[in-house]
């Protein structure tokens, strides 16, 4: 989307030489000037060669993606992963008649889900592949919203609710503006920074359509507790109260927990859980974009939101919120399943999360930090400055590690704790102890500069981040 106030952006150029035809080869070379378009096509084609070229010199600009602690999403797949998306780009994941075994693998995909999670009867699976975790959490708000309308039949005057914690991710928010759903957004409070069992029941009434449990906050890395929240939405109901179903939103913990908490009851084995959605391109380790969205069985979804399409040759049955998108991201989340298996998937988390946890407790000792979390959920912790840090903040620090390549953001945190500002890290496979010492370093060398200008300019003002 074109924002508008935005000046004409600078047009890259570059020189293509060709011998000029009409004094012989021997002779000086005449140089083109190739402008790459910006607001209107060329009037001519270029090489290949120079497009490419002159694209992949622009694309410098953007950094390392590896240097990128701010995303959660993947940054690194094996060189055997990007062949087989390279090969798989041209192939269309709606047209499942077309091809065929690309829709097996998807279905295989959402069988290995279905038993990581704990779907109740594995024989038969309902879930979908979706573009990621937002268009995952529209399908099953979508579904929460029908079934709460069966539940009260027609009637315009109930409006239906939904209740969260304050460190949801943006496509809750969107989704009850999109679908006319009141947000019911729990405020952190204290030292409490997601949503807990008391405060959810407290918000639930006949027009809540659910309550979304996060596994896995963006905001800290820490999860929701799923299950005393799904234990007091049991005691609601057997006390004569709504009967509330739970969404799980395991963007990122839902290809965490599987394998680093198997203790941990959070998924499926919870009766009152309906849903669950995970980003295949977070920890799910493809790269972007591919998301799941699974369902308890057939009637947490309603039949009434699948289509049955007949296209290109056959008719198919399909929930998502566009039509046309790529297959070789799902590919490569089945090629991720079979080459690691699920020893592999364990080591390669358990291996970011120790990166994380001694990162953590590395920044937690050097006195100017302190941490808000240490990585033991998600491989992701947040850490503010310690109340005797003055002349400079964690803007400062976030400003400071990018002149060394390192993208960490600094936000503050929402309503009601907006005066708490932190810095988070997320750890990645990629993100190696080698390189986490390097960033410690970088850290150190921030930490010292800042010190030693506190006490004549101050480097200081917030930045932003949109989280």
């Amino acid at each position: 989307m074109a924002l508008r106030g935005h000046p004409v952006p600078h047009r890259p150029t570059t020189r293509r030489t060709e011998p000029n035809p009409f004094l012989g080869a021997a002779n000086p070379a005449v140089e083109h000037e190739i402008s790459a378009p910006m607001n209107k096509l060329a009037k001519d084609p270029v090489p290949p060669d120079v497009a490419y070229q002159l694209i992949h010199d622009e694309l410098l600009l953007d950094g390392s993606a590896r240097m990128n602690l701010a995303t959660f999403v993947t940054t690194w797949m094996e060189p055997q992963a990007d062949r087989l998306m390279a090969e798989s780009v041209d192939k269309n994941m709606i047209d499942k008649d077309e091809y065929p075994q690309t829709a097996a693998i998807e279905n295989r995909c959402i069988a290995i889900l279905a038993d990581l999670w704990h779907v109740p009867d594995p024989g038969v699976v309902t879930g979908c592949s979706t573009t990621g975790s937002s268009e995952a959490c529209m399908l099953a708000g979508m579904a929460l919203k029908r079934r709460w309308r069966a539940r009260v039949g027609d009637d315009p005057s109930r409006r239906p609710n939904l209740v969260m914690g304050a460190n949801v991710q943006v496509c809750w928010e969107k989704f009850c503006n999109y679908w006319e759903v009141e947000a019911r957004i729990v405020p952190m409070d204290g030292d409490r920074f997601h949503l807990d069992a008391a405060s959810a029941v407290e918000r639930c009434d006949e027009n809540t359509i659910g309550v979304v449990a996060i596994l896995g906050s963006t905001f800290d890395g820490s999860y929701e507790p799923v299950a005393d929240i799904a234990a007091a939405l049991d005691d609601l109901a057997a006390g004569g109260g709504p009967d509330v179903p739970v969404h799980v939103d395991g963007a990122s913990g839902g290809m965490i927990a599987p394998f680093l908490d198997p203790d941990l009851v959070w998924d499926f084995r919870l009766p009152r859980v309906a849903s669950i959605n995970s980003s295949g391109h977070k920890y799910g380790l493809v790269y972007p974009g591919v998301g799941w969205a699974l369902w308890r069985d057939a009637d947490a979804l309603p039949e009434e939101l699948v289509f049955k399409v007949n296209y290109l040759g056959g008719e198919m049955p399909t929930f998502a919120l566009n039509f046309s998108r790529p297959g070789a991201e799902v590919i490569a989340q089945y090629y991720t399943f079979f080459r690691l298996g699920f020893e592999g998937m364990r080591a390669v988390q358990q291996a970011s999360r120790d990166v994380a946890t001694r990162l953590a407790t590395a920044i937690g000792e050097l006195g100017e930090f302190r941490l808000l979390t240490r990585g033991d959920q998600l491989p992701v912790f947040a850490f503010t400055t310690t109340d005797d840090v003055q002349g400079w903040d964690v803007f400062a620090v976030s400003r400071g590690l990018r002149e060394h390549g390192w993208q960490v953001p600094a936000y503050t945190f929402p309503e009601n704790r907006t005066d708490l500002a932190v810095l988070r890290v997320v750890c990645r496979q990629g993100f190696s102890q080698d390189l986490s010492d390097l960033f410690l370093r970088d850290l150190k060398a921030v930490v010292a500069e800042l010190k030693d200008e506190a006490g004549s300019t101050t480097r200081s003002g917030r930045g932003s981040f949109h989280h």
